[in-house]
């Protein structure tokens, strides 16, 4: 995994996903703390939060869609596959890579909650969960993109294709009212529900079960994006 690790973040710093991923953040990042904190005077960090989330759902599919599409295009997937890494540290290693990147270029909020303090006492527990929520939520994607750029030779499919899921996952919450006399299909959609349980973290409210919730989520996608790679290691 290690190697793999190295080989895919090293990557984005030889092409230019993911300088565009930094310069998108940041940019975006910077634009709505100075609108909503700095020009309105406001000390709460949450409106940046929650503006950047829709850049996230965007922008990380661009981020993803050459996990494994690129390998297909340039014929070196096989060479992946048939190597002495396991399957699973491959697909992990490309994970983390993409997440640690993504974290990355998280990092300016910080710094953006440092400057506020000086000035103010923020709330903490709201800055941490909203960039605790944050990057639940960009691992998820990142999850999605993984298995869908498996599935693909063509990054733009890819790229469609995660923000499609990405973008249906978080508005289970729409279907609650279609499906509310359907007790059965009500539960399994509220389970699903991903913006109603990232919404507790922009609160400050850590709930451990909605943590579990994320993180499993992201093994399952891990875990299908395995079995479509042991498929075609045999095929």
């Amino acid at each position: 995994m290690g190697a793999v690790f190295k080989r895919e973040f090293k990557s984005f710093f030889t092409s230019p996903v993911g300088y565009v991923l930094l310069a998108v953040m940041t940019c975006a990042s910077g634009f709505f703390f100075f609108v909503f904190n700095i020009y309105s005077g406001i000390a709460d960090l949450s409106y940046v939060f929650s503006n950047l989330f829709t850049v996230v759902l965007l922008i990380l599919p661009i981020l993803t869609m050459r996990l494994f599409s690129d390998e297909k295009r340039q014929k070196t997937d096989q060479a992946l596959l048939t190597s002495p890494s396991s399957l699973t540290g491959i697909v992990l290693g490309k994970f983390f890579a993409a997440l640690l990147m993504f974290v990355l270029s998280l990092v300016i909020l910080l710094v953006f909650a440092v400057v506020i303090a000086f000035q103010v006492t923020p709330s903490w527990s709201v800055i941490i969960g909203n960039f605790l929520g944050l990057i639940l939520v960009g691992g998820l994607v990142i999850s999605i993109g993984l298995l869908i750029s498996s599935l693909t030779e063509s990054q733009l499919i890819a790229a469609i294709g995660t923000l499609g899921v990405s973008v249906a996952l978080m508005m289970m919450d729409s279907l609650t009212t279609i499906f509310s006399n359907i007790p059965a299909v009500g539960t399994v959609v509220n389970f699903l529900s991903v913006s109603q349980k990232y919404t507790e973290f922009t609160s400050g409210i850590l709930n451990y079960a909605y943590v579990i919730f994320f993180i499993s989520m992201q093994a399952l996608f891990i875990f299908l994006t395995v079995r479509v790679l042991d498929r075609k290691r045999w095929s």
